[in-house]
């Protein structure tokens, strides 16, 4: 059997655990930032956090493109390190204008940075454990998602000012950078013989179902990552939110540890069904909340703990099997492609989450509304994805 575990492929983990550390670090205290500093409405932040995604999913095609014309790891590393530069602007900024100008640069940058670094990493992985390859490597995706909010609230109210996490997101990033420059990739690069400004060469049309899916996925959990702070408090739930995120990761690396051997032995489209329904059911459960505080506060910090746990299990089965999925839809030359129409999907999803929530939040009926209808969004991405996703998937997968 292939070695999964090469020094290369730790180095890849370890760099990418620390991107999205680094990420993950203000993803929690930007919205309370922007409220402190700025006094921004909650409609305000929503636009300001979605032009970081907008931003990013502006690059994607033309990142694919790119990784698949030219070598990735120099193009990985010069991304990577630009992207750590500018976690230093964040603590200089005076006014909001200036913030979202350097917001939407950053997610430029950070648009380019993931989509080099998945590419990377199935370049260094055998195809017979690609799937268990990218299970393992999402770990470290989704343990920074946790572990970078839960000790960048733990920061935040123990006294810590926002300027301290800013400057520790950047040290961080440039390990990151250190780890991601060991990185050795042997397989000889074989650049795109197709045409060079053909317009499917910056999207996988093949993969446009499965995107769309993905897409609809990525909203809710763009809502209660951004607004779970809010909520909290709203609900006056006394348990540090650091928990909630802790129990998050335990859900994402327990489901992590067998989704990408369940996807290597052929099972790629129940895994994504799985968590589909999972997930759906943690949204349902965080929708009515604020309904459930009005009879009983125990039983909702109860549910706000199991809440987050349902959440990662359900979560960690859809990203690896997702990412597959659009591998398995590419030819080789096409990777880079393949795994910009992956995040391409999730950036729009998330930006709409970031969007749709605030908007609900603020208009309409409250958080406990914008998380249903994240909860109707999964539903309905269940069934698309059963419907018409899965059999697309077998009819057009090459491996």
């Amino acid at each position: 059997m292939d070695k999964l575990w090469t020094r290369s492929f730790i180095c890849a983990c370890i760099g990418n655990f620390l991107l999205f550390f680094a990420f993950y670090l203000l993803y929690p205290i930007l919205p309370l930032y922007l409220i402190d500093t700025f006094s921004a409405s909650k409609t305000l932040i929503g636009f300001i956090l979605s032009s970081y995604t907008l931003a990013a999913l502006l690059v994607r095609p033309f990142s694919g493109f790119l990784l698949d014309l030219f070598r990735r790891k120099p193009q990985y590393l010069i991304a990577f390190f630009l992207y750590v530069i500018f976690f230093i602007g964040y603590p200089i900024v005076t006014s909001i204008n200036l913030f979202l100008l350097i917001r939407m640069i950053h997610g430029a940058i950070y648009g380019f940075v993931t989509t080099a670094g998945n590419s990377l990493v199935v370049d260094i992985l055998s195809s017979s454990r690609r799937g268990e390859g990218l299970g393992y490597f999402g770990v470290s995706n989704n343990l920074a998602m946790v572990v970078g909010p839960m000790t960048s609230l733990m920061l935040h109210e123990n006294g810590s000012s926002y300027n301290t996490i800013f400057y520790l997101a950047f040290v961080f990033g440039l390990l990151g950078f250190v780890f991601a420059s060991l990185i050795k990739v042997k397989k000889p690069f074989n650049p795109t013989p197709d045409r060079v400004f053909a317009f499917d060469r910056f999207f996988l049309f093949k993969g446009f179902k499965a995107s769309f899916s993905f897409f609809l996925s990525g909203i809710p959990y763009g809502m209660f990552m951004t607004y779970l702070a809010i909520y909290g408090k709203e609900l006056s739930i006394e348990v540090g939110l650091g928990l909630f995120f802790t129990l998050l990761a335990c859900g994402l690396v327990f489901s992590r540890s067998f989704s990408g051997k369940m996807v290597d032995k052929g099972k790629l489209t129940q895994v994504i069904k799985i968590g589909l329904f999972i997930s759906l059911i943690g949204l349902f459960l965080l929708a009515f909340l604020q309904r459930i505080n009005m009879y009983n506060h125990t039983t909702v910090i109860v549910l706000f703990l199991l809440i987050p746990v349902i959440l990662g299990l359900g979560y960690g089965l859809i990203f690896p099997a997702f990412n597959t999925l659009f591998v398995n839809l590419a030819p080789n030359n096409r990777r880079a492609t393949a795994s910009s129409t992956f995040m391409i999907s999730w950036d729009l999803g998330l930006g709409s989450g970031f969007i749709l929530g605030g908007w609900l939040a603020d208009s309409v009926g409250g958080l406990s509304l914008a998380f249903l209808v994240g909860a109707l969004l999964l539903l309905f991405s269940f069934v698309y994805f059963t419907k018409s996703v899965e059999l697309h998937f077998q009819r057009n997968k090459l491996r």
